[in-house]
């Protein structure tokens, strides 16, 4: 059974809101069509339509004269009328909504990508300062993995022979991007708590614990204790009107650049280098069952929230080990992101009684956001739903993951999907990593096959 969904509103919030409200729901039931209806009133907003049922329904009625916040319901087929037209024809509106057709594979990727950015905006806190920290970071980890797989592509020892072209781009990959990837991790961190007065104190602990060797874990600390010591100091130091403009240019990077550079060499530097030398020599001299199990949990995290913090908490971790020339972790990290709306692609080919036709349609668009390594192609399935969807893609990342580090694949590059495998020694074992990732596809449909119900669509 098709389900629908709709929103009534006026102007007023009144009489037509409800009236219009009560006559969907009064013929939905004669025709027996199941159907939800959010009444935005004068009251407030009454049996609001949550996430779920707006990845179940079939198609949306919006039946208003003002705004209902329409673009949650990006990728749906919507009929649009005003209030009145719901009272005047509640049989007509449902029809043309039961018929409408599936929403096309570019709508569904604008729902994936209006989901992304309304967890982007839901962000806060200390969450919110270290992605916006990565965000900065992933543009020269990006640019400098490339660059340095480029040079690989001449021999893999090339460029070891000074002046020659795979020595330049070793040198732009390694000695630029990769220098800088801690010191704009570090200092963007400070500039989203403290804005542009915590740039330069974050930027400085940045690269002070990228020469000490404190890596990515002194960056991030750095960057916290840069972008808070700056807002405390902005909060604190009282000046006369007429010298407040020293502090953002003089006074407060300034102190906070002293403090913060001081604690990095005293303080928090030698801790934290030999944290990450400790985590390092570990990563690096794993037996195979704990790098299975390193890979599984890893994989796991990656589809747990497709896209969320904990999801954002492993590709950090994998990314910031890039710099201390540690790969396993990225390889497994991102096979397993690419994983479930792989899986969830290939379970509409094998179990089509099992999804509607706008989610066998939706499914070719979740392929190609999988291999693009984009996990939140899987968010609409696992919103609808969640109980089974989401045990079903977790263990197929995991499975990935361990495979992943079983096989002892690498990455060079943290992002870019089935598009940087081609590209010479940017992956280690490229055979057994793409069967890590069939593996996890395979195993992630089949669940999906086992435990979801059949629909009648």
């Amino acid at each position: 059974m098709k389900k629908i969904i709709a929103v009534t509103a006026c102007p007023t919030g009144v009489a037509h809101t409800y009236l219009a409200a009560e006559s969907l729901l009064k013929t939905a039931k004669e025709k027996r069509i199941e159907i939800k209806v959010e009444t935005r009133g004068a009251v407030g907003v009454e049996n609001e339509l949550t996430e779920q049922d707006i990845a179940e329904a079939h198609a949306v009625i919006v039946a208003a004269d003002t705004d209902v916040l329409e673009s949650r319901f990006a990728g749906k087929p919507v009929v649009r009328v005003p209030v009145a037209q719901a009272i005047k024809n509640p049989a007509g509106l449902l029809e043309e909504a039961l018929s409408m057709k599936a929403a096309e594979e570019s709508d569904y990727i604008k729902q994936v990508e209006q989901t992304k950015a309304e967890r982007g905006k839901a962000r806060s806190g200390p969450y919110k300062h270290l992605m916006t920290g990565v965000s900065h970071m992933l543009p020269l980890v990006v640019a400098g993995g490339l660059l340095i797989a480029i040079s690989f592509m001449f021999g893999i020892h090339a460029f070891e022979q000074q002046g020659t072209l795979p020595a330049a781009f070793m040198s732009i990959g390694s000695g630029a991007a990769f220098a800088l990837m801690v010191p704009v991790l570090s200092g963007f961190i400070a500039f989203s708590i403290a804005e542009k007065p915590g740039l330069a104190p974050g930027l400085i602990g940045g690269m002070l614990a990228s020469q000490n060797g404190a890596g990515f874990l002194g960056g991030i600390a750095a960057g916290f204790l840069a972008g808070y010591v700056t807002k405390w100091l902005k909060t604190y130091i009282k000046l006369p009107k007429n010298f407040e403009g020293l502090k953002p240019i003089l006074i407060l990077p300034l102190l906070a650049s002293g403090i913060v550079g001081l604690a990095m060499i005293y303080v928090i530097g030698e801790p934290v280098k030999w944290l990450m030398d400790a985590l390092t020599q570990w990563l690096q001299t794993l037996g195979s069952a704990n790098a299975a199990l390193l890979g599984l949990l890893l994989g796991a995290m990656m589809a747990f929230d497709m896209g969320g913090p904990i999801n954002k908490a492993a590709y950090t971790f994998s990314v910031g080990l890039l710099a201390s020339h540690v790969y396993g972790p990225m390889a497994a990290v991102m096979a397993a992101g690419m994983t479930p709306p792989l899986g969830l692609w290939l379970a509409t080919l094998i179990a089509r009684n099992k999804f509607t036709a706008e989610e066998r349609e939706a499914g070719k668009s979740a392929a190609v956001l999988g291999i693009s390594f984009i996990t939140e192609g899987a968010i609409p399935f696992a919103a609808s739903d969640p109980l089974r969807v989401i045990p079903s893609i977790v263990a197929g990342s995991a499975v990935t993951g361990a495979l992943s580090m079983l096989f002892g694949a690498t990455l060079q590059a943290p992002h870019g999907g089935i598009f940087v495998l081609p590209i010479p020694h940017v992956v280690g074992h490229l055979g057994l990593y793409a069967l890590s990732i069939a593996a996890g596809t395979v195993v992630t449909a089949l669940l999906l096959k086992m435990f979801k119900k059949n629909v009648n669509a």
